[in-house]
C-alpha cells in the first residue's frame, strides 16, 4: 500500500493569505502545504481521503488520472470543497464514485452541495457522479485495503479518522475517545494532525500530538495538518526518533 500526501497544510494553506512570516516567505517546498488530504494506492486503486479545496492543483501535480473511491473525515470546507472536480475523473473515466462518511458529514454533503444532488439542477458544465454512503463504524474493504472508521473528537464536533490496513489517519483531532485508542496502538504508521505550537480548541498542537504518538506507539509517525509556525527543517530537527513532518508529495510505502 502506497500513502502519497497529496497536502499537509491546514484550512489556510501555507503561505497563508496576507501574511508576511519567514514561513510564509521560505523558499523551501517543504513550507508550501496545500489543504491536507492523502491518496492511497492500492493494486491500481486509487482511495482519497477528502476532497480538499485545492483538489484540482493536488492532481495535477502528482499526474492523478483517477479516482476509485473517497472517505471523507468530516464536512469542513478545507475537506469538501473540491468535491466539484470529481467530475472530471467521471468524465473521463466513465465512472461513478462512491463517497463515504459518517451520518453528519454524508448529511451536511448533501445540503451543502444539493445542485449534485436534489435530481432537478440544469446540467450545464456537468455534475459530478457520486454515491453518499453512511459508514456504521465497521471494517470494509475497499479496492484491497481494510477500512475502519474511527471516532474522533474535533473541538464539539464528532468526525472520523480511518485506520487503512495497520496504519491511520487522523486529523482535525483534539481527542481520540478511548474506543478508538484501542485500534491505533502499535500500527506500522500513524499520521496524525499537528497544527502548531500553541493550544487550540479543535486541533492537536505539536505537545498534545507527541503525547498521542507516545501512548499509541506506532513505528512511525508523520504529523500533518500544519500551519504556517512550522519551518519543516527546524521542527524536523526537534522531533524525536520515529517522528517527522509530512511534506506535500511525501509518499510512504507499508
Amino acid at each position: 500500500m502506497n500513502i502519497l500526501f497529496l497536502g499537509s497544510g491546514t484550512s489556510t494553506g501555507v503561505p497563508s493569505l496576507c501574511c508576511d512570516c519567514d514561513v510564509c516567505r521560505s523558499d523551501d517546498p517543504h513550507n508550501k502545504r496545500l489543504r491536507s488530504s492523502i491518496l492511497i494506492r492500492e493494486n491500481g486503486n486509487h482511495l482519497l481521503i477528502d476532497t480538499s479545496t485545492d483538489l484540482r492543483q493536488q492532481c495535477l501535480a502528482n499526474d492523478i488520472t483517477h479516482i476509485n473511491y473517497v472517505l471523507y473525515t468530516h464536512h469542513h470546507a478545507d475537506h469538501v470543497h473540491g468535491i466539484d472536480e470529481l467530475r472530471s475523473f467521471n468524465h473521463f473515466n466513465g465512472s461513478v464514485i462512491p463517497c463515504y462518511g459518517n451520518k453528519n458529514t454524508i448529511s451536511a454533503i448533501r445540503t451543502k452541495f444539493d445542485y449534485i444532488f436534489n435530481g432537478t439542477t440544469q446540467v450545464g458544465g456537468g455534475l459530478p457522479k457520486l454515491t453518499l454512503n453512511t459508514l456504521n463504524g465497521e471494517t470494509f474493504s475497499l479496492g484491497g485495503v481494510a477500512v475502519t472508521p474511527l471516532d474522533i473528537l474535533h473541538g464539539g464536533l464528532n468526525i472520523l479518522g480511518y485506520k487503512l490496513n495497520n496504519s491511520a489517519y487522523i486529523t482535525d483531532c483534539s481527542g481520540i475517545p478511548d474506543a478508538s485508542k484501542d485500534k491505533l496502538k502499535n500500527l506500522d504508521v500513524l499520521i496524525i494532525n499537528a497544527l502548531g505550537f500553541d493550544p487550540h480548541p479543535t486541533h492537536f498542537s505539536l505537545s498534545q500530538a507527541l503525547e498521542a504518538v507516545e501512548e499509541l506507539q506506532p513505528k512511525r509517525a508523520i504529523l500533518t495538518h500544519i500551519n504556517h509556525k512550522f519551518d519543516h527543517k527546524k521542527v524536523s530537527a526537534q522531533l524525536p526518533e520515529g517522528v517527522e513532518l509530512a511534506y506535500d508529495g511525501m509518499t510512504v510505502e507499508v
